[in-house]
């Protein structure tokens, strides 16, 4: 009998609305033949505590629901320790999720957690931090700051708040950034109102957005906005939902393993999956490949028979 921890984050907007759903994921898993430990809000007094203590357990499977943000803990946890990761996806964007092919219906993602198959996935790293999908710097995060300052709040006036951080990050000066990777001793000098480093690369796909078809490539992807605003914003989304995004004139991208970024601050400001951190400069980056272990669904019968694509 396969023995496994579950840590739900009772925050996440899915579980807000539907209180019957922590019993039924638990019933799921039982029933599915687990050994299974349930680790609850009684156990520690946040869920960094409550990660701690599954990653403590001994279980072999350790089963996570919540957003991006709090994968990107489990991960954090799990990562380079042989251990398998089920994922529960019950954020806003669970970016992750949708690019591991995972149903986002909490009670199929519960049986895809108990009997699904394993993969290997990388992770990207800077300064021991990991991420799974992405690390922000620049504007984006001073607008992610006040957003987690008052994610709680429902308000016409929080909404309004939002709006005037917006306004006023747009008058914040650009990063002063020098960019440095392996093989290449040339220091490249960049300013940036926005810069994004995402585990493995964006596809342009029509009517998708923010989607990585290989999450195993070891391959760090740079993107930086050669002008960032809010009008630029909303064009380059509307252009990635047409599948037509990757323009030179627009936006500047960089393949590579690792990369450096130096800054005359000593500390920046870094928004790993959601979760914002203030990190010593220079900030390291580096691809981890195939370092976590996830549950994901079996592919098709028809592609199974097919075999491994070429």
């Amino acid at each position: 009998m396969t023995r496994a921890v579950l840590v739900l984050n009772t925050r996440a907007g899915t579980l807000t609305g539907r209180p019957e759903l922590p019993e039924r994921i638990e019933a799921i898993l039982r029933d599915s033949g687990l050994d299974l430990r349930v680790i609850g809000e009684d156990a520690a007094p946040d869920m960094e505590g409550r990660l701690d203590l599954a990653a403590a357990d001994p279980a072999e499977l350790v089963i996570v629901g919540g957003g991006d943000g709090t994968l990107r803990g489990a991960a954090q946890r799990l990562a380079g320790t042989g251990r398998l990761l089920g994922i529960l996806p019950l954020g806003t964007l669970n970016l992750l999720a949708k690019d591991l092919g995972l149903p986002l219906d909490p009670e199929e993602a519960t049986q895809v957690a108990a009997h699904g198959i394993t993969r290997e996935i990388d992770v990207g790293e800077v300064n021991g931090e990991v991420f799974t999908c992405q690390s922000v710097l620049g504007l984006p995060n001073h607008i992610g700051r006040h957003r987690q300052l008052h994610r709680r709040e429902r308000t016409i006036f929080s909404r309004l708040r939002l709006w005037i951080a917006l306004i006023r990050a747009m008058g914040h000066p650009p990063l002063r950034l020098a960019l440095t990777r392996p093989g290449d001793p040339r220091r490249r000098r960049i300013w940036a109102l926005a810069l994004s480093v995402v585990n493995n690369p964006y596809e342009e796909s029509l009517g998708r957005l923010f989607h990585r078809p290989r999450l195993s490539g070891g391959v760090l992807a740079v993107y930086r906005p050669r002008r960032f605003g809010l009008l630029w914003a909303i064009r380059m989304l509307l252009a990635m939902a047409l599948g037509a995004w990757r323009n030179p004139a627009e936006l500047e991208i960089l393949h590579t393993p690792a990369l450096t970024l130096r800054s005359r601050r000593s500390h920046l400001r870094v928004m790993n999956d959601g979760e914002m951190l203030v990190l010593a400069t220079p900030l390291e980056y580096r691809s981890r490949p195939g370092a976590l272990r996830v549950r994901v669904p079996p592919p098709p019968v028809d592609a199974a028979a097919e075999g491994p694509a070429a």
